[in-house]
């Protein structure tokens, strides 16, 4: 894509959805890491239901580990991984405590260091919690970089650094968020929704699915 082609491109998204956020829920810093971290390979649908049941009853890391990984369990059985999610999750809310006061701490490298972290993860927390203008490029945004031709590359990383360069500036805070959404519910994995897609005209796609645009989305 042009640089005025991006532009419009977030403009539109923009004018669709003003104020986008995670679908997550959450109400701090800690909340929101939790949840990142058990939405690995999980719908966001999955999670929530999980921790609507956890966060009333633990919501601190010191919560968290004195429920220690056997009494996590029960509370996220439903979500896929949940062995390895509770074991990552308690073991987190450890070291929060030991080295960091209990406190998410605002930097990626603190926050890579913790278990079950990665840089996908990190990016959130920063993005959404913290404010920064990061982009956590997950298989959605993968996608939709790629299939749109607004930033393609190999892997997620490439895709990320493209993204970063070629987001104008006034829409990176929320370009992680409508590019999700984007890819969750209209540039779909399957078969994307072409003809209801508000950014029809400025994608590469070339196997664009058939039917007549939306008029309001076009």
């Amino acid at each position: 894509m042009k640089p005025a082609q991006i532009q419009d491109m977030f403009a539109r998204l923009q004018a669709l959805n003003p104020a986008p956020t995670t679908e997550l829920e959450y109400t701090t810093p800690y909340e929101l890491l939790v949840a990142v971290a058990l939405s690995a390979q999980s719908t966001d649908v999955g999670v929530n239901k999980a921790t609507r049941k956890l966060f009333p009853i633990a919501n601190t890391p010191r919560q968290i580990a004195a429920l220690g990984v056997e009494g996590l369990k029960p509370y996220i059985a439903t979500i896929g991984l949940f062995n390895t999610k509770a074991a990552n999750v308690v073991a987190l809310s450890q070291q929060l405590l030991e080295l960091h006061g209990g406190e998410v701490p605002r930097d990626r490298a603190a926050l890579e260091a913790l278990p079950g972290v990665g840089r996908k993860t990190a990016n959130v927390v920063l993005n959404t919690a913290f404010g920064e203008p990061t982009i956590a490029v997950d298989t959605h945004i993968f996608r939709v970089s790629n299939r749109t031709g607004l930033a393609p590359g190999k892997d997620v990383l490439a895709v990320e650094h493209k993204l970063l360069k070629v987001v104008p500036d006034a829409y990176l805070q929320d370009a992680h968020h409508w590019l999700i959404l984007h890819g969750r519910y209209v540039c779909k994995a399957r078969k994307p929704d072409c003809p209801h897609c508000a950014i029809r005209d400025l994608c590469r796609f070339p196997d664009k699915t058939p039917g007549e645009p939306d008029p309001v989305a076009a």
